[in-house]
């Protein structure tokens, strides 16, 4: 897989821009969790006081906090005290004063603006102070601490105390006599979780923004909907990057599905006949199409799963631990882990069938491909239920690995939910608890709840992709095996030019061929000449190796032996680009491609003119039955030329041949499809418009070949004989068995 996504590097300044989208999408997918647990917390629970330190004071109350604590100088310089007379003139009380109609006819303090750290220290010194005020202000509360304290003092001052009001004892004590009357009930704050000395000390700060005219619903709602927009910001960010994410996901994937489809398709087109014996064409045709998409569906997930996922996790993480639900971070572990431990399991089970997925659709492509091409055949011989059966076979085994496999998935997803849900059972009973000691608030346990969700989903997500993976990695190696191929036929890196004084002098040296792995030369010691303004002819029985020889003149195998020689220069010293514009290649079984007949006429020639395309299926003998197409040249052609019959298949392909007006001419059987009249014609026409070109032909059919200026008679892979029709019907026994198997005596003499 690694060798694949090497490809990318056409898409590098995207997967740039798409990594900064996914941490912009990750920050605020983890901040919206928090918001939530403010607005419950904060908005709803504390009517949208944020803080235990009071923002605007009166300053009798402030002096009452002040008893209670020895750290009067750092609460006081985190508070600018502003006299009754000069209230309108300053700046922070007015903000308050326009916001809230406030009701203070006395001096006030109002909070400076402080920094987070200074927020929070200021929180911790005055909370207990303000709780220890709060409880003192409590009837019920001062009543009994008032009780204790009379039954403390000598019985001269009890009376005295029976008068005074708790608050006012407290004031005339001495510092020594007052620390220890609170000792225990310091004692008791201390063991206290935070969140109640803190929730203790906005419920009494809420009381005194009430005395001073705040109207609290207003204030609340203020927080609420300044929250609620905040978030609706964030979610809004996070949406459009995900849009974003999607559409650049989508384009790279798209990209590399292109890029590793034309690598894959160029690479073909370089194979030798060598290499296509290792691949099926439907082997090939699958790579090049499933394999590819399976590739391009999983590089869409890739980038948001395997980068998004861990930062969601991660940060995740953290923020559960620096938050006040990190004592609940054990289950996250819990979580990871039983899906870590499901997804093991499956992954087992499924990774060997994905490879078994791929080479069973290379199966099915295979028999459908037999079966489509060979339908005539199939008719002929009443064979449709075998073959029926056939395709069933494979389409069977097919689709049985197919369903186990998505049955995988299926149980899958179920576990995983369980596991989800179970998760969100065990955070609500030990959130529950927590709430119930005062260790937690609501709002943090469903801020918990969503962190933890997040990140069972990034969890699940790289689980989605690990199980996926395994079936794009074959189908990566897959591909990795097409690209990794080294060719056997390969260019010269210093190439030799050919000689324009010398054109169409093919020469065989000695030439053995043997194909690969196989144990047998096929062809041995092949000597001969072929000259321009010469024909020069090869038959043969079947397998002598006739289309063999033909097949090492353009390179399509190279020798093994002996050297090639086109025009005096040995065939593997040039390129194969420069050797091939020399030949006109005209195969046994003749190709067309889906078009029109002008084009396919033009194929090797796209600048070749109207008039040279004419007289190109003039000489063919192709003019007739393209006349008589009511569109003419612009007749359409199936693909596989399957609507013109194989005798119009065969001299649309020699005209294609004409048409680039090469040096040699190259007829593997081409004429094999023709009756003997068009045959008689075509090759008078052609003996015309080669005269100072070299004609290779091999045939079958001895009346094809009689007035070749030199006729190869191969048997078994070696010359046999070497001469034109009289003398081979005299000096070679294999010649005159074949020929007059064709023909009478009468009709060869």
């Amino acid at each position: 897989m690694i060798k694949i996504l090497k490809y990318l590097k056409n898409s590098f300044s995207i997967m740039i821009i798409i990594v900064l989208l996914l941490c912009v999408q990750a920050v605020a997918d983890l901040a919206l969790p928090e918001y939530t647990s403010k607005i419950v917390n904060v908005g709803i629970q504390q009517s949208g006081i944020e803080n235990p330190s009071p923002e605007i004071l009166r300053k009798s109350d402030m002096d009452k906090i002040l008893i209670f604590t020895y750290d009067d100088e750092e609460i006081l310089e985190r508070y600018t005290l502003v006299i009754n007379e000069e209230k309108e003139n300053n700046e922070k009380y007015s903000k308050y004063a326009k916001n809230y109609s406030l009701n203070i006819d006395e001096d006030i303090y109002v909070i400076n603006n402080l920094n987070k750290e200074e927020q929070e220290n200021l929180n911790n010194i005055i909370s207990k102070p303000i709780m220890v005020l709060a409880t003192i202000e409590n009837e019920e509360t001062s009543s009994k601490i008032k009780e204790e304290m009379i039954n403390n003092v000598p019985e001269q001052m009890k009376e005295y105390f029976k008068e005074k009001s708790l608050f006012e004892i407290i004031e005339t004590m001495p510092e020594e006599q007052l620390k220890q009357s609170f000792e225990t009930f310091d004692k008791q704050l201390e063991e206290m979780p935070e969140s109640i000395v803190s929730q203790a000390a906005i419920v009494y700060i809420k009381t005194q923004y009430e005395k001073i005219g705040i109207n609290i619903d207003e204030f609340q709602n203020d927080y609420i909907i300044y929250s609620g927009i905040q978030m609706l910001g964030i979610a809004l960010i996070s949406m459009t990057t995900g849009i974003m994410l999607m559409l650049l996901s989508s384009r790279v994937a798209a990209r590399l599905g292109k890029d590793l489809r034309e690598k894959v398709y160029k690479k073909v087109l370089s194979f030798s006949n060598n290499e296509f014996t290792d691949f099926s064409t439907a082997s090939l045709i699958t790579r090049n199409t499933n394999d590819v998409q399976q590739i391009q569906n999983i590089m869409t997930m890739l980038f948001r799963v395997v980068i998004y996922a861990p930062i969601i996790g991660v940060g995740g993480f953290f923020k559960v631990l620096s938050a006040s639900q990190n004592s609940m971070a054990w289950i996250i572990g819990v979580a990871i882990l039983s899906i870590l431990f499901i997804v093991l399991i499956l992954f087992i089970f499924v990774m060997p069938k994905f490879k078994k997925l791929q080479e069973l659709i290379d199966k099915m492509n295979l028999v459908a491909r037999e079966i489509l091409t060979g339908l005539p055949v199939i008719r002929a011989f009443n064979t449709e239920k075998h073959e029926e059966i056939r395709f069933d076979k494979a389409n069977t085994n097919l689709a049985n690995t197919d369903v186990f496999v998505n049955k995988a998935m299926s149980i899958m997803m179920p576990l995983l939910m369980l596991v989800m849900n179970a998760i969100t059972i065990l955070i609500i009973w030990i959130g529950a608890k927590n709430i119930d000691t005062g260790a937690m608030q609501v709002g943090d346990v469903m801020a918990f709840i969503q962190y933890t969700m997040q990140i069972v989903i990034a969890f699940l997500m790289i689980s989605m992709v690990s199980i996926m993976l395994p079936r794009a990695s074959v189908s990566a190696n897959r591909i990795s095996e097409v690209l990794d191929t080294k060719e056997r036929i390969n260019d010269p890196k210093n190439p030799d030019k050919f000689n324009k004084n010398i054109k169409g002098i093919v020469e065989f040296k000695n030439v053995s061929f043997k194909y690969p792995d196989a144990d047998e030369d096929t062809l041995t010691d092949i000597v001969f000449t072929a000259n321009p303004g010469e024909t020069t002819a090869i038959i043969g029985s079947t397998g002598s190796g006739k289309s063999t020889i033909i097949n090492l003149i353009p390179r399509f195998y190279d020798v093994t032996k002996g050297e090639l020689l086109i025009d005096g220069v040995n065939v593997k010293n040039i390129t194969q680009k420069d050797l091939r514009e020399k030949i006109g290649f005209v195969p046994q079984k003749g190709i067309l491609f889906s078009g029109t007949i002008e084009s396919n006429i033009k194929y090797g020639n796209k600048n070749l003119s109207d008039t040279d395309m004419h007289k190109a299926a003039e000489i063919a003998q192709a003019t007739e039955f393209i006349e008589s197409k009511p569109d003419k040249y612009k007749t359409e052609i199936a693909q596989g030329g399957t609507n013109v019959s194989g005798g119009q298949k065969q001299r649309l392909s020699i005209a294609r041949a004409i048409a680039i007006d090469p040096e040699i001419y190259i007829f593997d059987d081409s004429f094999s499809a023709l009756d003997y009249k068009t045959d008689v014609k075509l090759r008078a026409a052609l003996t015309e418009k080669t005269a100072n070109k070299t004609v290779i032909i091999v045939a079958q059919r001895i009346n094809t070949i009689l007035h070749a200026d030199k006729i190869i008679v191969l048997e078994e892979g070696k010359i046999a004989g070497i001469g034109k029709h009289k003398e081979l019907m005299e000096t070679s026994e294999v010649y005159r068995q074949i020929a007059l198997s064709q023909l009478s005596k009468e009709e060869l003499e």
